[in-house]
C-alpha cells in the first residue's frame, strides 16, 4: 500500500493507538483537485454546532435559538473566524470538531461547493 499526503499524516497520528482505542477510520473518498486554497470557502456559510471545547475564542461564539452555541457568523452570513481577504479559517488550530471532520474534497464539501457557487 503506498500512502501520500493526508492519508500518510492520518496513519502517522493512528500509530499512537492501540487498535482497541481506534473506533473508526475515515476512508471517504475525495476529490484531490478542491483544496483549502481553492474551495472559496464554501462550508463557511453553513452553521456549525460547537459541540465540544476545542479553544473556540468566545468572540466567535454565538448562541442558538435553542441555546446551543454555534460559531457566530457575520451580517454577510459567513463565519465570523473567516478571513474575508484570504477566505481561511482565522482560528485554524482552535476550529470547532464539525469543521476538522469536514473533509475538502469530500461529497458533503462537493455539494455544498456546488450549491454556493450556483448561487453566485
Amino acid at each position: 500500500m503506498v500512502l501520500c499526503g493526508k492519508e500518510e499524516d492520518q496513519m502517522t497520528q493512528l500509530a499512537q493507538y492501540s487498535p482497541a482505542e481506534i473506533i473508526a477510520v475515515d476512508t471517504t473518498p475525495v476529490d484531490r483537485d478542491v483544496t483549502c486554497a481553492s474551495c472559496h470557502a464554501c462550508c463557511c456559510r453553513l452553521e456549525v454546532m460547537i459541540i465540544s471545547d476545542t479553544g473556540v475564542p468566545e468572540r466567535y461564539i454565538d448562541t442558538d435559538e435553542w441555546g446551543g452555541q454555534v460559531m457566530a457568523r457575520l451580517d454577510d452570513g459567513w463565519c465570523a473566524a473567516l478571513n474575508r481577504d484570504t477566505l481561511m479559517c482565522g482560528i485554524y488550530e482552535q476550529r470547532p470538531w464539525i469543521c476538522r471532520e469536514l473533509q475538502t474534497g469530500s461529497d458533503e464539501c462537493l455539494t455544498e461547493r456546488q450549491t454556493m457557487l450556483l448561487k453566485r
